[in-house]
């Protein structure tokens, strides 16, 4: 049962990240749960107080209670040793419990900042970082980021106990104060020269097991195609030395972290060593009394924690510092697409136009895109779609497309690409993620997909989990559930990329008659050179080198254009 109230995680709004360097985002993540810390904190020092305290108890038990034989004072000094461990050990409980919700809430705020600066990007980061590093800084950096708010609250209370346990020495025996005083800072300086070549060799260990994840992940999208050309061992072979190189990385790792590991027992030995050496002669020698010699003795082991703990911090604060620069490398990555909007989307448009292409669709118009090459197709749709930074002369009702909001125009112009993407989960939700329709919107976009089919195949129908990437669907039904999910978002206008490349004739000549009802009164661009699709569109824009150059019917354009009648005909004339 939890100790503290539970506040659901993700975030609703992650915040805005300071990106000016690894060490002010992670200040600026202490900032945002900053009362957490502080309570974090709080328990560290009590917990570690309550340990330190102790042995001051122990030794007056000694003093006080045993030698002098004084019952009364004996039993006063076992009161105070079991409200300290009472006080111990409740502390200590949450203490634990608020530096797992320190480590959760900053590590899902860095997974939020990633996934939400992704929604916004699109491809520019995709561009600039491999898929398998996005998830290592996902899966392993926001995590390590993470750690370093786990160890805060202890350190901190180990710095406090370690002041309050000199005081008490140098209260006792300024001597033995003095080299706990001096010692443990001395000490813990030594592990300094072994700090830098930590962060590099943990920085160097995080790239290669990067690209160990891009390889991987590479390795298995392509499969069937490298089984397809017999390249298996090859990209095996690359995978093993891949993994070597991470495993060298990880021994270099090792070998530092050994060391301020063993540091972490072999410092606190030595502070130890001292304190026991000196305080049996200052015993000897009557300045300190039996039970003061016991309590130095605990106070020497207690300090193995703050020593401990500060070289833990430092370890983990190091591990932040990496996870923190490979977090800001994607959220430093500007969008291509800016968002500046300073026009409402209009209730109902009337035209897109691109006056750089020659490009014109009135509303409700089923029109087709034919190019010379599935790229010059690509850049006008990126165009339309607001996907490029280069929209220069596109236009809705006369209004410059970069005068609207970003997420108006992704809610109104959706573009459907060649390659649909499917995702896990239930059928229902893949097909609506928004859940603004209901079964019935649902069953017709399917039918006006021809992809019933598909769905009475499924024993549990729109319950039916949809796995990874859609990989129990054939290529074909992939599509189709892609193009019934684009006829569900009822866009403005929808442009769909070679929506029936993957169907067979008579599939694509179904989903050709139905489109048109599905989309009636709403403005359709297809992009394709499907002889099928063509002849059922209202009208044919024809482009070369990016200009339109011819329009009309798809049989007016067979009879007077060449480059046309080539281009779908394929020779086949």
């Amino acid at each position: 049962m939890p100790l503290l109230p539970f506040k659901e995680l993700p975030y609703s709004d992650p915040g805005t990240p300071d990106t000016t360097s690894p060490f002010r985002y992670l200040l600026w993540l202490g900032r945002n749960q900053i009362w957490l810390l502080l309570a974090g904190i709080f328990c560290g020092i009590t917990w570690m107080l309550s340990q330190a305290l102790l042995w001051s108890a122990v030794g007056s038990a000694i003093d006080h209670g045993i030698k002098n034989r004084d019952g009364a004072s004996l039993l006063r000094s076992a009161a105070i040793i079991l409200s300290l461990g009472v006080i111990q050990a409740v502390s200590g409980a949450i203490r634990h419990q608020l530096a797992v919700t320190n480590w959760l809430r900053a590590t899902f705020r860095s997974i939020q900042l990633v996934g939400r600066h992704l929604t916004v990007t699109t491809t520019a980061v995709t561009d600039e970082i491999q898929s398998g590093d996005l998830v290592s800084t996902v899966g392993m950096d926001a995590m390590r980021i993470g750690g370093a708010f786990d160890v805060l609250p202890r350190f901190v209370g180990a710095i406090v106990s370690w002041l309050v346990v000199s005081c008490i020495l140098l209260a006792t025996s300024l001597k033995l104060g003095l080299i706990v005083l001096v010692g443990v800072p001395v000490l813990a300086s030594l592990t300094r020269p072994l700090m830098k070549p930590l962060h590099d060799r943990q920085r160097a260990q995080r790239d290669v097991s990067g690209k160990l994840a891009d390889l991987g992940s590479d390795t298995v999208s392509g499969l069937r195609i490298l089984r397809g050309i017999g390249g298996e061992d090859v990209f095996l072979d690359n995978y093993i030395a891949q993994s070597r190189k991470v495993e060298r990385a990880g021994i270099e790792v090792s070998k530092s972290q050994s060391m301020l590991e063993s540091g972490q027992i072999l410092l606190p030995a030595i502070l130890t060593a001292i304190i026991t050496f000196v305080g049996a002669h200052e015993v000897i020698n009557g300045h300190l009394q039996p039970g003061q010699l016991v309590a130095f003795f605990g106070y020497a082991t207690f300090l193995t924690m703050p020593l401990r703990t500060a070289i833990e911090y430092v370890i983990s604060s190091t591990r932040a510092l990496v996870g923190a620069r490979k977090v800001l490398a994607i959220l430093k990555i500007a969008p291509k697409v800016g968002d500046h909007p300073e026009t409402p989307w209009p209730d109902s448009v009337e035209l897109y136009e691109d006056a750089r292409s020659g490009l014109t669709l009135r509303r409700g118009e089923l029109a087709a895109l034919v190019t010379d090459t599935p790229a010059e197709s690509s850049v006008l749709v990126d165009r339309l779609g607001w996907f490029s930074s280069d929209i220069d002369g596109v236009t809705i009702d006369g209004n410059p497309l970069e005068n609207y909001a970003v997420a108006d125009v992704r809610r109104n112009i959706v573009v459907s690409e060649i390659e649909p993407r499917l995702f896990s989960g239930d059928l229902r939700n893949e097909l609506n993620p928004h859940g603004i329709a209901t079964d019935e919107d649902i069953l017709r976009a399917i039918e006006a997909a021809s992809a019933v089919d598909v769905l009475a195949a499924l024993e549990d129908g729109l319950d039916s989990v949809v796995e990874e990437r859609g990989r129990s669907f054939s290529g074909g039904q992939r599509q189709r559930l892609a193009l019934t999910r684009a006829l569900l978002t009822q866009a403005d206008l929808l442009i769909l990329v070679e929506p029936t490349s993957a169907v067979d004739t008579h599939t694509e000549g179904r989903i050709a008659r139905q489109l048109r009802d599905a989309r009636e009164g709403l403005t359709t661009l297809i992009a394709t050179t499907s002889p099928l699709l063509l002849e059922k569109v209202d009208e044919v824009l024809v482009v070369r080198d990016g200009t339109v150059i011819a329009r009309g019917s798809h049989e007016e354009l067979l009879l007077q254009h060449g480059w046309y009648r080539s281009t779908i005909l394929r020779g086949d004339e």
